[in-house]
């Protein structure tokens, strides 16, 4: 399937998904919001992919929404609709554009991220929803939405606040200033910097080889139980995982990493089964 805003490759069971409008520094079009969640949710549900890819083309990653998202009217506003439908509705479209991004975070398998130049405004939305980012050294993470006279709204907060210390995510909120990659490896937002987005892409490319190496139900539960630990407490955390354990560990993917390795052979996992979509 084609589309406007992205090209998206499978295969080896690793599932790439490249921004594909570089002329514009990949900004994000109405098209973007509805392609993005439809893409990754294809790949959810298939069960193929244990690891995703998502990174860009051009001189810089992401410039953020494009204008146009906030210029062209909805559907439904004008003088005859009171304004606290409006609002009502407006609070919906917001919650559609931070769903585009939260499906990243929900999905089975790990979301690595490639980024060189910019990543402006929703493109710090986009990122911090993904398991892991790595980073070209000329790369650099603007919250944008300060300097346009508006507060960060897509997931930049709950989520950056827990990616890296709360101070550095207050500076860069209230002031609008760059955060350019070897401080943003320093600080724990990137895992490394690259001399290119060659070099970048080979080494993200590698890891994800050796996630897709792994047992994709182990994966999906190490996904699920670091990003519950994540929102929940210590306590709950570990009962959760007891509970997960008791019901989803089993012992023929042990059985047959011990096997491979007995036999100086890769081992061969099932893959996650497709999630069923209708009764």
């Amino acid at each position: 399937m084609s589309y406007e805003c992205f090209n998206v490759e499978i295969k080896d069971h690793i599932a790439h998904i490249q921004m594909q409008r570089p002329d514009t520094f990949n900004s994000m079009i109405r098209s973007f919001w509805n392609e993005l969640p439809e893409i990754v949710e294809d790949i959810n549900s298939g069960g193929d992919a244990r690891v995703i890819v998502l990174s860009s083309t051009g001189k810089h990653f992401c410039s953020g929404m494009d204008l146009a998202v906030f210029t062209d009217p909805a559907p439904s506003e004008g003088e005859s609709v009171e304004r606290g439908r409006q609002r009502e509705q407006l609070r919906h479209f917001v919650k559609h554009l931070q769903d585009s991004f939260s499906c990243l975070d929900k999905a089975r398998m790990p979301i690595l991220a490639a980024i060189q130049g910019g990543c402006i405004g929703g493109g710090v939305d986009l990122t911090s929803a993904c398991d892991v980012r790595y980073a070209t050294r000329d790369a650099w993470f603007c919250i944008h939405e300060i300097n346009i006279g508006m507060t960060a709204d897509v997931g930049t907060f709950p989520r950056l606040c827990k990616l890296i210390p709360e101070g550095w995510v207050r500076e860069l909120a209230y002031t609008g200033r760059r955060l350019y990659a070897d401080k943003a490896k320093e600080i724990g937002l990137v895992n490394d910097v690259y001399d290119s987005q060659e070099d970048m892409m080979t080494a993200v490319m590698e890891t994800a080889r050796e996630i897709a190496s792994k047992s994709p139900l182990a994966v999906t539960g190490s996904k699920v139980m670091m990003n519950y630990a994540r929102d929940h407490t210590i306590d709950d955390s570990l009962d959760y995982i007891a509970v997960w354990q008791t019901g989803m560990f089993q012992p023929t993917d042990m059985a047959e990493s011990f096997a491979a390795k007995s036999d100086k052979r890769e081992p061969e996992f099932q893959n996650l089964q497709p999630l069923r979509k209708k009764m």
